[in-house]
């Protein structure tokens, strides 16, 4: 039986004026995982996101949250951290933190309880008493991430949540994430440009541009479909030499390295459709020094850039 998703988004489109910033997007984010939104500056993430937030709604298509229909009465259930960050500078950091909790429905004397354990878990609970316009903007974020936690949402968006953090923050906001799907069974909706965080914490992606989705489905599947069957290869001798060595049985497609006073270089390389690699290596081993050959394994960063601009060049005029 199939399991019905945290959020089904279909055919989706908005337009601002002129603008179509979506156009019939379609997006499934299953219960209980880490799903990441991507996407180059304007390509419609955001605008999502506003409708998920009930800040918009769309032209066309539906929403559901958790199989109903998206309404507002849904917000309560879902936790968001903008990418515009917001505190009021002259409250103070707990009084403001309680505030947003008891708009979220939450018992002033449950919340403050909860917000001690947060606190003290992101290593802010000496700020509790200070004004805000005191907090760096790293300590600002956190503040902002618990208030957004706090309330147990079904579903927890977080928009660039890893920017203005140093590495060892930002790596305590990962484990707390992380701990929100494992232990309460969060659904996280994930847009950011770091592709680092997409790697280690994301189950599923989708990546958009120009409003419309042009790749989805599990990392790890992604990345073995961007693999292409290209491989690394380290050898000694020249690459005029290699280039002639190895004819038409397999493609160059990058010199990655080279170490001239050795006269070791590594490549990229791709065997044509019908070729085994083993056997590939084998026979080029009788040709050249080889010193290594290992599978390319293609990081979302390379999925990323590769998929848009691949894009863009289909869509240009010929």
């Amino acid at each position: 039986m199939e399991r019905i998703p945290a959020l089904a988004i279909s055919q989706v489109v908005k337009s601002f004026r002129a603008h179509q910033a979506l156009k019939g997007v379609d997006v499934r984010v299953n219960e209980g995982g880490i799903f990441g939104l991507l996407g180059p500056n304007g390509a419609g993430k955001t605008t999502l996101i506003r409708m998920l937030t009930g800040i918009t709604a769309p032209d066309a298509g539906s929403i559901s949250f958790f199989g109903t229909p998206l309404t507002r009465a849904h917000i309560a259930q879902i936790g968001y951290l903008p990418e515009e960050r917001g505190l009021y500078k002259s409250m103070r950091v707990g009084e403001q933190a309680l505030y947003f909790a008891q708009l979220r429905g939450m018992q002033r004397q449950a919340a403050e309880k909860r917000l001690r354990v947060w606190f003290e878990k992101l290593e802010v609970e000496g700020w509790w008493n200070r004004e805000v316009a005191d907090l760096s903007k790293g300590m600002a974020q956190k503040v902002q991430f618990i208030i957004a936690v706090l309330h147990e949402p079904r579903l927890l968006i977080l928009d660039e949540p890893f920017s203005g953090f140093d590495p060892i923050n930002a790596q305590r906001v990962r484990d707390a994430v992380i701990e929100l799907k494992e232990k309460q069974g969060t659904t996280v909706l994930l847009s950011t440009h770091d592709m680092g965080s997409v790697e280690e914490l994301c189950d599923e992606v989708a990546l958009l541009n120009r409003g419309e989705v042009i790749l989805d489905g599990p990392v790890h599947a992604l990345r073995e479909q961007a693999r292409d069957g290209r491989f690394t290869l380290r050898f000694r001798g020249t690459i005029m030499e290699f280039t002639v060595a190895i004819g038409a049985s397999a493609e160059l497609i990058q010199v990655l390295h080279s170490e001239s006073t050795v006269g070791e270089h590594e490549v990229m390389l791709r065997l044509s459709p019908e070729g085994d690699i083993a056997s590939w290596l084998h026979w080029i081993s009788g040709e050249v020094k080889v010193v290594a050959c290992t599978p390319w394994q293609p990081s979302m960063r390379d999925v990323f850039i590769e998929t848009v601009e691949n894009r863009e060049s289909n869509s240009m005029p010929s």
